[in-house]
């Protein structure tokens, strides 16, 4: 059993909730890039999210949720504390550094919560490091201050344009690439049509881009076959050869199809009628 040690709600929607757990093993290996699977019971489903963040001395793992699914709207119930069943890792390869000297860090909505370690990570070890963080709207902004001390330039865009500069991230990339700016490599994270786009825009200015994948995950260990994916023309597996992969090699078509897969089993779920109550299983 893994205790969660505290909760935190990191914007005013509510739409992204912290959670530091008490995993010292995992604590001890964890890198950025790299994430876990988690089961809230031994009935529940495996749930991969990518580390946030990992403290040695303290022997915990920081992960940050957006409860959209039945698991992760069940997780964000939960209170410091509670225990969740399982919380296997580090599991993947952590994000290659070496030799990169600047490097643009894109997120996109809560892959924000992913982006940031990384670019954290890159700007730890001497790398200049832009971020550019795009959001829908102001009241889902995350992380802001924790960014703008990780980073060398924090650039944040939203949809709506209610703050920051207004546009999709993909465009301020693109602005800044006009601009002149050079990047030994950009960094991707966020939706799979953001990051293809993101790909189709670095694709032009020859600058290679690396994207974090999140496919349909079961086992974490390459067995089952479900994370796969095609890059360059080849069979990955998203939990043992990745996550992180050459945008430019992906075949976002096959991706995107995959990723519907089982739309109708998660709506059904969600939909879950209680027989005790009557009533749609809000947590659930």
């Amino acid at each position: 059993m893994f205790k969660i040690v505290s909760k935190r709600p990191l914007n005013e929607a509510n739409t992204v909730v912290e959670f530091v757990i008490e995993a010292p093993l995992v604590a001890r290996k964890a890198a950025p890039g790299q994430f876990i699977i988690f089961r809230l019971d031994e009935y529940g489903e495996r749930v991969p999210i990518t580390i946030a963040a990992a403290d040695r001395e303290a022997g915990t793992v920081t992960i940050m949720v957006q409860p959209v699914g039945q698991t992760t709207k069940m997780l964000a119930l939960m209170s410091a504390g509670d225990f969740i069943a399982d919380f296997v890792g580090p599991l993947g390869r952590p994000t290659h550094m070496e030799g990169l000297k600047r490097v643009c860090v894109i997120g996109g909505g809560v892959g924000n919560a992913i982006a940031f370690p990384v670019a954290k990570g890159m700007h730890d070890r001497g790398i200049e490091v832009d971020m550019i963080a795009g959001f829908r709207s102001r009241d889902v902004v995350i992380l802001e201050e924790e960014m703008r001390a990780a980073v060398s330039n924090l650039y944040i865009t939203t949809d709506d344009g209610s703050y920051g500069e207004a546009g999709f991230n993909t465009v301020k990339l693109k602005a800044l690439l006009d601009a002149g700016e050079k990047y030994d490599e950009v960094m991707c994270v966020g939706p799979t049509r953001m990051m293809q786009r993101v790909c189709e825009a670095t694709k032009e200015y020859g600058v290679k881009t690396i994207v974090s994948m999140n496919p349909i995950m079961l086992d974490g260990t390459g067995m089952c076959g479900a994370c796969r994916l095609t890059v360059g023309g080849e069979t990955k597996f998203a939990c043992v050869d990745g996550p992180d992969f050459d945008g430019h090699l992906v075949d976002w078509d096959s991706v995107i199809k995959r990723s519907k897969f089982y739309a109708d089993e998660q709506a059904a779920a969600m939909d879950h009628i209680c027989r005790i109550t009557g009533g749609v299983r809000q947590h659930g």
